[in-house]
């Protein structure tokens, strides 16, 4: 089958998710035409995805969140406001993925949580199948269990995933465990995209605590820690392009510049990991049986946390304070069931895309 991606260029999950793919799609002797990015011009396409994919890739303009500093919460009205401006751009953009679609005479399309996709949808009507996939569409199951959130930001969250799949075929929800479909908001639960660099790590079992930094705040929490207990190795990365490759502070306390090669060997060897709560950095650290610190920064990572803390993957916390997630490495036993779980995502997966196939193209188009 011939295949087109639309990927949401926010952030690393979408982007690495699609790179998976694509690799699961060549292997079993499918073809993708295309990827289409949706971007801004706050954000430019990370390397590894331009070095790995090997289909040819296409950007437009997409909407935006304005966030304050570092990512965190944003403001409704703000938001609205500068889209509504934006919607000119956007319209051409949908022009542009509507001719994407026809021109490539593609079978499925598969849409990484690309909002303009379902809006494309929802107003050309393209005459071929398409799928959405991503961490969000298990946010939709009836049978999903949220923590005490805001009940406005959960609406709102919901919301835009509902747009960004209006008209698919179904919605492909990656999710921690297996869970029955949901017919009701057509949603179907498959494993995570991991990508086979982590499936192949051996895992071992170290002595030092690893994570990313992604605040400086998080660094002023490790310092903290590290001048109370000193004799705890740690290794954490950050993104700090005034520092050198290496920073030591000492014997035991070490910064390494962000490096995706690097900080992948040092979680498969680490103790515990701490980090942010992005769906696809706790999977891989769950698959290679590593205790977690989760300290969400937004909203649906609040989510997140608290589905892998059910599972027992890890605890959640609002700063980096090290000592519970040494407490909580003493008791914990890594999760067997989840690596089988994640084992089965390819067979499972594009079982599902075989599938969409099998329906006739009119009963699929018109299925919202």
């Amino acid at each position: 089958m011939r295949f087109l991606l639309i990927v949401q260029g926010e952030g690393r999950g979408h982007l690495m998710q699609a790179v998976v793919l694509e690799e699961m799609l060549l292997r079993r002797g499918h073809e993708v035409v295309e990827i289409l990015v949706g971007e801004n011009s706050s954000r430019t396409l990370p390397g590894y995805f331009n070095r790995t994919v090997q289909a040819p890739v296409k950007r437009f303009i997409s909407p935006r969140l304005l966030t304050t500093e570092y990512g965190g919460h944003f403001h409704v009205g703000r938001n609205l406001l500068y889209n509504l401006l934006c919607t000119p751009e956007y319209l051409r953009s949908m022009c542009y993925i509507n001719h994407r679609i026809r021109k490539t005479k593609v079978d499925v399309v598969i849409n990484f949580h690309e909002v303009l996709t379902g809006l494309t949808y929802l107003f050309f009507r393209p005459n071929v199948p398409y799928v959405a996939l991503g961490r969000e569409y298990i946010f939709l199951h009836q049978d999903f269990e949220f923590p005490a959130v805001s009940r406005f930001r959960l609406l709102m969250m919901r919301l835009y995933s509902r747009i960004t799949s209006l008209r698919a075929h179904k919605r492909l929800a990656l999710s921690f465990r297996k869970m029955d479909a949901d017919p009701v908001n057509n949603v179907v639960v498959v494993p995570p995209l991991l990508r086979r660099e982590v499936i192949s790590l051996p895992s071992e079992a170290g002595d030092y605590l690893h994570g990313f930094l992604a605040r400086p705040a998080f660094v002023d929490d490790v310092l903290t820690f590290h001048t109370s207990e000193p004799t705890v190795p740690m290794r954490f990365f950050w993104d700090n392009p005034d520092a050198d490759e290496v920073t030591r502070a000492d014997n035991t306390l070490s910064f390494y510049q962000q490096d995706d090669t690097a900080f992948l060997n040092a979680l498969a060897r680490c103790r515990a990991y701490a980090g942010v709560a992005a769906f696809d950095l706790i999977c891989e650290a769950k698959f290679l049986g590593k205790p977690m610190l989760m300290v969400p920064v937004r909203w649906e990572q609040v989510c997140n946390a608290w589905d892998a803390e059910q599972s027992g993957a890890g605890i959640t916390g609002s700063s980096f304070a090290m000592r519970p997630l040494l407490d909580f490495a003493e008791k914990y036993s890594p999760d067997r069931e989840f690596v089988y779980w994640v084992r089965s995502c390819e067979r499972r997966l594009l079982g599902e895309l075989d599938s969409v196939m099998e329906q006739p193209v009119t009963e699929v188009a018109f299925n919202l």
